[in-house]
Parts: C-alpha cells; structure tokens; sequence
C-alpha cells in the first residue's frame, strides 16, 4: 500500500482554504470510504509455542536468582506472554502457575477447560475446580503436591487481591512475594521477534496518520477524526487500541476533557493514536496545526522536537531510565518551563515502557533506577502544555540496541511533515 507522499506535505497546515470547502460527510465510521487502503500486515510473524518456551526458561532462571520457587499469573497480558492463554478475568479464578522445576500448571473452573485448552501453547497440566470448591484451595493443594507449601511464591503485579489473600489463608507457611522482578525481568527484553511485531504495529500507525490528516477540515469535531484513524488501522490490518484527538484548548491537557471539540482556522490539533497486531502495540502522537498557526504553539512544536531528541540522546545504554527525563527537563527549565511539574511545561514523565502494553514498566522518569538495556522499549513524548491555551505532543517509540536507541518511527524536523525517514 502506497500512500502518496505528496498529501502529507501539507499535513500541518491542512485548513489552508477550508472554509470554501465545508466538512466531509465523514460522521460514522461505517461510512468512511477506506478503498484505498489494504493491509500491510501480511509479514507479521505471531509468537509462537518455542519463543514461549524459551520464555518460561527464561523466567525459571530469574526466579533462581531471586529465590521464588513459583509465579502466579491471571488473564491478562502477563498470561498470554509466558502461556499463550487467552482468557478474561471474572469472579472465578483461572490461574497459571509456572513453578521454578516441573511442569506448569493452569487451575480453571471445570466447565472452562476446554476454552481455555484452546490457546495453550506451552506444555502445562490443567486442574479444574468445582462450582461448590474453592479456586485457591485448589491452587493451594497442587503447589503443596509439587513441595512448595512452605516456599516463596511470586504474585505477578495485576493479580487480583482475592486470589493472593485466599492463597495466603490456604498456604500460612508460604510466602507471597512480588514476582515483579522475573516477570519483568522478562517482559522488559523484547526478542527480535517482538520488536519486529511492534515495527508492523507502528508501521499500521503511521500510514493510517498518513491517510486520515490530510482529509480534516474545519468544522470536524474530535470524534469525527478519531474515526478516521480507527478505519483506516482496521483497513491497513492492525486493532484500533486507542485514537485520541483533542482540539486547542483540549490539547492543553494530555488526556483531553468532555468538552466538545470543533477544528477552526488556526486550531492546534493533536493526537495519540496505536493499534495491536499480533498481540503488540504502537504509540505514536502527532500535533497539527490548521491554517496560521499560533506562532506560540508553532514555536513549542520544534522546543518539544528538541525534547525528544534530547531523551534519544540521553537514552544510552547502562544509563538510568531516570536520567533521560531528567535530561528533558533540564532543557525546558533552561527556556523558562517548569519547573519539574510545573505548568506550563512537561506535567508528565518523559516516557513509557510499551510491548504488549501500551504503558509497562519501566517508566522513563525520575528517580527511576533501572539501568537501560537492549531490548528495552519506550515512549518519547516530552510534550509541553499552556493551560487554557494548547499542548504539544509529538510522541515516537524507540527501542535499544548494543549501538544504543532506535527509533520504531523517526519523527519530522518540520511540522509539514509527518515522519522522518526510517533509520
């Protein structure tokens, strides 16, 4: 799929001339013609049964190091990452137990088995319980089975208060712990495989910025927009996770207001948008300008560039996370910003850790301690905010590599332009 480059030139100033040409007839999504677009997903390569393994390898010689004898996991990403289990969470407990030795193992309620059986893609034995049973007891009764009722058994850290409290009750001589460090431990080091997953993601992202901005016109309200990029990420193969869209005043805070929202001549727009593909994420922001710009917010655009590529210069490896926000603020109280929180300025952390989350650990912020390392993945997104007024936010994801950071997409040098070549 081609997008032709030409219509992106004009990206920032897109309402040149729009009163004469009135709103599109854009108002649902279903009636949003993406006859243009086609997939570009085809290549994207899902983890598959011996990456997992490798995963549970991977965790068991964590846990080694950090004397757990076994992690607990609920539905969720954690979950499908280690087991390839995809289930929701409800009152009934379904849990995954990988022990440091010996064979994993799933509890599930009787009824749910075969459901959950369906996506299972590492070797794991599953044991049900009853309506009238309880799930922790049964949780308890096997990891007794395998000797650990007196062990350190790590809960991973959305794991639901009930089921560590029941486990707690049914084992008084274990003892829960944290499982941050081995899950994490794990989840933070994306393979190749994964980082090539979140380049397809990103790429989905990026073409759909590349369609959608230059259709706005003045009078398209936010949600008219958002569904615009929600259409053309469906068209282009990836899953809308989300596509937020705020307008001037709304811009000035970063995850936006109720109020409604109307593009004009001279509106600052901004968005944040991803999508998943095979089970991973993007995060890209873009700011946009209709028109004359205000030359306030034209001059924080290129400030918040010098952000970003400040946090890309100070994200080197052995580096502490925090240490790259700490080098963006450093550079917006220079220009009178701040300080630290303080508005106007960056109100929010430089950056996130992003995989089959959009926001995981660890975060780029201050006083963070983790040390960067390959594979690790993040948000740069330092944007600036004058409240009552506008916000910038130009956002791109990078991941780190034994020559340092790479960008997933390269931001623009100019506000005319969407992206920057890829590296």
């Amino acid at each position: 799929m081609q997008i032709n480059r030409r219509k992106v030139l004009g990206a920032s100033a897109f309402l040149a001339g729009s009163a004469s040409l009135g709103v599109h007839s854009i108002a649902r999504a279903t009636e949003i013609d993406t006859s243009a677009l086609a997939p570009i997903t085809g290549n994207a390569e899902p983890i598959g049964r011996d990456e997992r393994a490798a995963r549970v390898e991977r965790v068991r010689r964590l846990m080694a190091a950090n004397d757990i004898a076994a992690i607990v996991l609920e539905p969720g990403s954690s979950m499908v990452y280690f087991t390839g289990v995809r289930w929701r969470r409800s009152e009934r407990l379904t849990a995954a137990v990988i022990p440091a030795t010996g064979m994993p193992f799933i509890v599930t309620p009787f009824f749910e088995r075969p459901s959950v059986a369906e996506s299972l893609e590492i070797d794991a034995d599953i044991h049900v319980w009853q309506e009238d049973e309880s799930s922790t007891e049964l949780l308890a009764r096997q990891l007794r089975a395998i000797g650990l009722g007196k062990s350190r058994i790590g809960f991973e850290e959305t794991v639901r208060f009930f089921a560590s409290d029941g486990l707690a009750h049914a084992m008084p001589d274990a003892r829960i712990v944290s499982a941050d460090a081995v899950v994490r431990g794990c989840r933070m080091r994306k393979t190749a495989n994964e980082i090539a997953l979140m380049h397809v993601a990103s790429d989905v992202t990026k073409a759909a910025y590349e369609w959608a901005v230059p259709q706005i016109r003045a009078g398209m309200t936010n949600r008219q927009i958002s569904a615009l990029m929600d259409a053309a990420t469906r068209a282009l193969g990836g899953a809308p996770e989300f596509s937020m869209v705020l307008i001037d005043e709304a811009s000035a805070y970063p995850h936006g207001t109720g109020k409604p929202q109307v593009v004009r001549p001279g509106s600052t727009v901004l968005f944040d948008c991803g999508c998943t593909v095979e089970d991973y994420q993007s995060d890209i922001s873009r700011t946009v300008f209709s028109g004359e710009p205000d030359p306030a917010a034209m001059a924080t655009w290129h400030l918040v560039r010098e952000g970003q590529n400040t946090a890309f210069a100070a994200a080197q490896l052995g580096q502490s996370a925090g240490s790259v926000d700490d080098a963006v603020r450093a550079l917006y109280e220079s220009k009178g910003l701040g300080p630290r929180y303080r508005l106007p300025g960056l109100s929010h952390r430089t950056g996130h850790g992003i995989g089959m989350d959009g926001h995981e650990p660890v975060n780029l912020v201050h006083g963070e301690a983790t040390k960067l390392d390959i594979g690790m993945c993040f948000s740069n997104e330092p944007g600036i905010y004058y409240p009552g007024r506008f916000g910038v936010r130009q956002e791109d994801c990078f991941y780190m590599t034994e020559k340092g950071p790479c960008w997933f997409t390269e931001p623009s040098a100019e506000p005319n332009l969407l992206f920057g070549a890829r590296q």
